[in-house]
């Protein structure tokens, strides 16, 4: 399994042009040390959009769940640093899934990755969620050009926190799947046919969207010393 823990937050969202430079800036010497010192992070990703939106993804991989509602993850939520509250005004149209690892195939992380986001047509979405798991997802790290595949599902709703209030009102993940691979037209690929809107569409997903990205920027808890 290559995720390091049982649970993952999800992030995307865009950042205003004129903020870009500072953001990677910040996020890359400040804000992934800080998480990633707080028990239970175990690894930062920041991917950037080649074909899509929006512009960022960032993948948590933390142990559990738990993790997510820790007092130490909250108090730093709640006391953000100078830079990160100059920083936060500049954010637009945050998603933010606390997710439950559902399924993880394949090993290792690619240069490019895919993010297929969508929602079952009714609840709970078990049968859509037996098909990922038993039928289209174990065979793509197999294919060329691919290496891994997790399928992320939204487990808590993020609480209210200081950093939020700055920024804004997150929007929520319902279920999310992320391929990973070396071969961009591959994962393109991948993307537009398992995992295409028609295909999910007739497995009981709605509201299906992908986007593909370039490995950006990557720390785990180790290289910090936590």
């Amino acid at each position: 399994m290559p995720l390091l823990g049982s649970a993952a937050m999800l992030l995307s969202f865009d950042v205003l042009d004129e903020a870009v430079a500072e953001h990677d800036r910040w996020h890359t010497h400040e804000h992934l040390p800080e998480r990633l010192s707080i028990p239970g992070f175990l690894r930062g990703t920041r991917w950037v959009a080649v074909r899509g939106a929006p512009r960022y993804m960032v993948v948590y991989e933390v142990a559990n769940l738990a993790t997510l509602t820790s007092e130490a993850y909250l108090e730093r939520l709640n006391a953000p640093t100078p830079w990160t509250a100059r920083i936060m005004p500049h954010y637009r149209g945050m998603a933010r899934g606390f997710c439950s690892v559902l399924g993880s195939f394949g090993y290792g992380t690619g240069n490019t990755a895919a993010l297929v986001r969508f929602r079952p047509a009714s609840a709970p979405g078990e049968t859509l969620h037996r098909w990922l798991l038993e039928q289209a997802l174990p065979g793509l790290p197999g294919v060329a050009g691919l290496g891994s595949v997790h399928l992320l599902h939204g487990a808590l709703t993020p609480p209210a926190t200081n950093e939020q209030r700055i920024r804004g009102a997150d929007a929520g993940v319902d279920t999310a799947v992320i391929v990973t691979g070396y071969d961009f037209d591959a994962v393109a690929q991948a993307a537009q046919t398992t995992l295409g809107a028609r295909a999910l569409e007739r497995q009981g997903a709605a509201h299906a969207s992908h986007a593909l990205y370039r490995f950006d920027y990557s720390l785990s808890c180790a290289e910090t010393g936590a």
